[in-house]
């Protein structure tokens, strides 16, 4: 019990004095189900933002990712909307914004711990394949359980 104290300290901790945390959930073979490994913030709820979340991308870059968009949004009052092109974030690709709910494999469960699920809306930061290609269009070039989807756009 001692590591789940100590993690919602520091969570506190970096929430106190940033405004969120990033949390990471990584696959492992005696976990949940999880099919790939995702990322989300934990504080934004508290001040009327969605928490924000990724999927599929290795931890330091998701992290370093969710932590732009999180800086966007809580020190420029930033908002993103449903469908939104981000240009400025991935070297040489766009992201994608989209709405949508916690599903079995995008839980962001510290944030609900927190906050209650009714209070959590969701808004993820979607990436191309090489090629530029988003889940949703033909020819995308990765399994879909390398990037789940809370949503389609």
């Amino acid at each position: 019990m001692r590591d789940i104290k100590d993690l919602l300290r520091r969570q506190n901790q970096i929430i106190d004095t940033t405004g969120w945390a990033v949390t990471h959930v990584l696959p492992t073979d005696d976990g949940p189900h999880t099919t790939a490994p995702f990322a989300y913030t934990v504080g934004l709820t508290a001040h009327d933002y969605p928490e924000l979340i990724t999927a599929g991308l290795p931890p330091e870059v998701a992290h370093s990712l969710l932590n732009n968009l999180a800086r966007r949004v809580y020190d420029k009052a930033g908002r993103f909307t449903h469908g939104q092109r981000i240009s400025d974030l991935i070297a040489d690709y766009d992201a994608i914004i989209i709405d949508g709910s916690p599903t079995d494999e995008l839980l962001p469960g510290m944030a609900i711990n927190r906050y209650g699920r009714d209070q959590i809306r969701l808004q993820q930061m979607v990436w191309p394949d090489p090629q530029g290609r988003f889940p949703w269009d033909n020819g995308y070039s990765f399994d879909p359980q390398v990037q789940p989807l809370i949503a389609q756009l």
